[in-house]
């Protein structure tokens, strides 16, 4: 590849940050083109005309223009990191499974969360606590045994669900209960490439 992967983000967004992640894990090359959502950017018409639904992220390759964060985990595994997506028909449908929970109880369980404290979004942090706990249970019951997600090597599976499970607590959600989450996590952060995603310390959020 000699061009490089555009990835319209904003870097304290969870969605765009596993974007981002896998892109700096595979070596994918790509450029940062930072989106200002507390500046309306996601709304300009330029914007909009990536992404109607005015949200990030937004990947541009070439002609090829996504959005949908899992999405475009599965393109780019499939273009320019095929190690990170198993072609085994069971193993790629747990990857599935990872990435539906991705966008089901851990969006709305500690992501929501997340967007209370972080942010000041009008949600009920209680049940979205509630639906962090049921998640992070399944997740932990789910490890035992085991180093990955699924099979014996980091997927997409595991970008998509690290980021706002490592940030769980700046919604008030403990980790603590959770040792096989936590040691996950620690091996998604020592793989060569990890990025960060900004933390807010809890009790000095937005």
């Amino acid at each position: 590849m000699t061009r490089a992967v555009r990835i319209h983000h904003f870097p304290k967004s969870g969605h765009s940050h596993r974007v981002v992640l896998l892109a700096s894990l595979a070596g994918i090359p790509h450029e940062l083109v930072h989106v200002d959502l507390a500046a309306g950017a996601h709304k300009t018409p330029a914007f909009l005309a990536l992404n109607p639904f005015g949200q990030v992220p937004v990947v541009e390759d070439g002609p090829t223009v996504l959005s949908d964060s899992n999405a475009i985990l599965v393109y780019l595994a499939r273009r320019y990191a095929p190690a990170w997506l198993p072609t085994d028909p069971a193993r790629e449908a747990e990857v599935q499974k990872f990435l539906s929970m991705a966008a089901g109880d851990i969006a709305f369980g500690p992501a929501a969360a997340r967007l209370v404290t972080v942010f000041g979004a009008r949600l009920d942090p209680s049940y979205a606590q509630a639906i962090a706990t049921r998640a992070f249970d399944r997740l932990e019951r789910h490890l035992e045994g085991r180093d990955w997600l699924v099979g014996d090597r980091p997927s997409i599976a595991d970008v998509a669900v690290y980021s706002y499970t490592a940030h769980a607590p700046e919604g008030n959600v403990s980790l603590a209960a959770y040792p096989r989450i936590r040691a996950l996590l620690a091996r998604i952060e020592a793989l060569p490439g990890f990025v960060p995603m900004p933390a807010t310390p809890v009790g000095l959020a937005a």
